[in-house]
C-alpha cells in the first residue's frame, strides 16, 4: 500500500474576500485562512457541508439596579433555574438578587459613570433545533470564560423551553480593571467565531460565516416584525408597516435597486472566487482535495440569486392572480 497523499491545499489570492466580515476593524481570527491552510480547508469543508450557523445576538442593556434584577430573574425564571458565573453556580432567587445588587453597587462607585450608563449587556447564544442542550451549555460556558472570564463578571442560564436550546449570557458592563464593555461590530464577529469554535471543541458541528459567504443577501427578520406578521397572518391585528408598504410597492410593479444591485455584484464576485478555488482543487494531487473541489463547485452553482422582499411578494401576488384566473378562487386559509 502506497504512502498517503499529502494535501497541498492553498487558498487562491483574494479568496479571503469571500469570507471577510463586513466590518472595518477586523480581528485576525475573523478572516478565512487564520491559523494556516489546514484551518482554512476545514472551514471550507464546513461551508460546503452547510454546517449549522451560530447565533450570538445582543438583546439589550440594563440601566439601573431594578432593571438588572428583573432581567436576571427573567433568565433564571425567578431563581428556579441555576445560573453560572466565573465564581461558580448562582442558585435561588436570593442569590440572583444579591448578584444584581453587587453589580449595581460596583457600578455606582465608578468615578466617571454618567447618567444612564449601562450596568450590563445581554446576549443570547443559540443553535438550531436538535442541538444537544448539555453540550451547548458547556460550550457557552467555555466561550464566556474565554471572552470575559479574566475581565469582568458574567452570568449565564440555559433555556430549553423553546424549539431550540439557547443560553442567556448577561455580562457586567464594568470590568474589574474599571474598563467598560463597549462592543463594536468586530467584537461581535469575534464572539461568533469564538462561540462556534467552542461548540466544535464540544462535539457540535458549527460555523460562523458572513451571509455573503453563504449566498444569503437578506437579513433575518426582526423578532418584533415577525411576531406582528404572524398575528396578522392569523387574522389578528394589522400588518406591520414595513410589510404593508412592501405589499403596495410589489403590487405597483416597481423594481428595487440601490443596495440590491450591490448585493448582486457581491454574489457574482463570491461565486467567481468559489469557482476558481474549486478549479484549483480539482487539479490537486490529494483525492480528498479534489472531492472538496467538486463539492465547492456544486455549492457555487447552487448559490441563490439575491431577491428583494418586493420581488418575492410580487411573485406571490402573481401566483394568487394566476390561481384565481384558473378558477381556484381566493385563498381564505388566513384566519378571519
Amino acid at each position: 500500500m502506497g504512502d498517503p497523499v499529502v494535501s497541498d491545499f492553498r487558498l487562491l489570492r483574494g479568496f479571503e474576500e469571500a469570507w471577510r466580515p463586513p466590518v472595518r476593524l477586523q480581528r485576525p481570527e475573523t478572516v478565512l485562512g487564520a491559523g494556516g491552510g489546514a484551518a482554512a480547508r476545514a472551514r471550507l469543508a464546513r461551508l460546503v457541508r452547510r454546517a449549522p450557523e451560530v447565533m450570538v445576538k445582543v438583546t439589550g442593556r440594563t440601566r439601573d439596579a431594578g432593571h438588572l434584577r428583573a432581567h436576571l430573574e427573567y433568565i433564571t425564571r425567578r431563581g428556579l433555574l441555576e445560573a453560572e458565573g466565573p465564581d461558580g453556580v448562582v442558585s435561588g432567587r436570593d442569590e440572583v438578587q444579591e448578584t444584581a445588587q453587587a453589580w449595581a453597587d460596583a457600578t455606582e462607585m465608578e468615578p466617571r459613570r454618567w447618567a444612564g450608563a449601562p450596568l450590563s449587556l445581554s446576549l443570547v447564544l443559540s443553535m438550531p433545533a436538535g442541538t444537544d442542550a448539555l453540550r451547548l451549555h458547556a460550550a457557552a460556558r467555555a466561550f464566556a470564560q474565554e471572552a470575559f472570564g479574566d475581565e469582568r463578571d458574567w452570568l449565564m442560564a440555559l433555556h430549553t423551553d423553546a424549539d431550540h436550546p439557547h443560553v442567556h449570557l448577561t455580562v457586567c458592563a464594568l470590568g474589574w480593571d474599571g474598563r467598560r464593555l463597549n462592543p463594536r461590530k468586530a467584537d461581535l464577529e469575534a464572539w461568533r467565531q469564538g462561540f462556534a469554535r467552542a461548540l466544535r471543541d464540544h462535539g457540535i458541528e458549527a460555523e460562523a460565516t458572513p451571509r455573503r459567504a453563504r449566498g444569503v443577501a437578506r437579513k433575518a427578520e426582526r423578532g418584533a416584525v415577525r411576531r406582528m406578521r404572524e398575528r396578522w397572518a392569523a387574522g389578528q391585528g394589522a400588518a406591520p408597516r414595513v410589510l404593508a408598504s412592501a405589499l403596495r410597492e410589489a403590487a405597483s410593479g416597481g423594481v428595487e435597486e440601490g443596495p440590491w444591485a450591490a448585493a448582486r455584484r457581491r454574489r457574482a464576485v463570491v461565486q467567481g472566487l468559489y469557482a476558481a478555488q474549486a478549479l484549483a482543487l480539482a487539479r490537486a494531487a490529494d483525492p480528498a482535495d479534489r472531492a472538496l473541489g467538486a463539492q465547492l463547485a456544486a455549492f457555487a452553482a447552487a448559490m441563490p440569486e439575491p431577491e428583494t422582499r418586493r420581488e418575492r411578494l410580487a411573485r406571490a401576488l402573481r401566483r394568487t392572480v394566476d390561481r384565481d384566473a384558473l378558477g381556484g378562487g381566493p385563498d381564505r386559509s388566513r384566519g378571519r
